[in-house]
């Protein structure tokens, strides 16, 4: 199963560089696993983008309707998140100082190796390099 981080599945919903691609992407792969922490990262992501003016209120509830309706129909398959998978982030960002690794970065790709996943999908450079580092195999949607 594939694992989704947030920078890559906020392209489902909101047009962005990248975002066709990781329609095909996502359609060829469904379901999907996130982290209920992915789940936090996208509200925040949705009302950071009505703040800043990128996307309306009405916009903003229509898309937090369409990821409640991912995970009803199981588009979307989510992931508690284990005391251990924080435990293994702090090792993450001790282990790689050369990163700069940020802390819902470390968790989610704790999260990802402990639940075995098959490939990553990310927008995020420094995400891509550490899951590559772990040996994850990785599908890049930065610009």
């Amino acid at each position: 199963m594939i694992d989704l981080d947030t920078s890559a599945l906020v392209k489902r919903y909101v047009p962005e560089n990248n975002s066709q691609a990781f329609d095909l992407y996502f359609v060829e792969r469904t379901p999907a696993q996130v982290s209920r922490l992915v789940l936090l990262e996208l509200r925040c992501a949705m009302a950071r983008k009505r703040r800043n003016g990128e996307i309306s209120g009405q916009d903003e509830q229509g898309i937090m309707e369409k990821v409640r309706l991912d995970i009803q129909d199981g588009v979307l398959v989510v992931e508690p998140m284990a005391d251990a998978y924080f435990v293994e982030a702090m090792r993450l960002i001790e282990d790689y100082p050369q990163f700069a690794l940020r802390t819902l970065d470390a968790s989610h790709l704790a999260a990802a190796s402990a639940l075995g996943v098959d490939e990553l999908a990310t927008a995020d450079a420094v995400m891509r390099d550490v899951a590559q580092v772990l040996g994850m195999q990785v599908t890049y949607f930065g610009s």
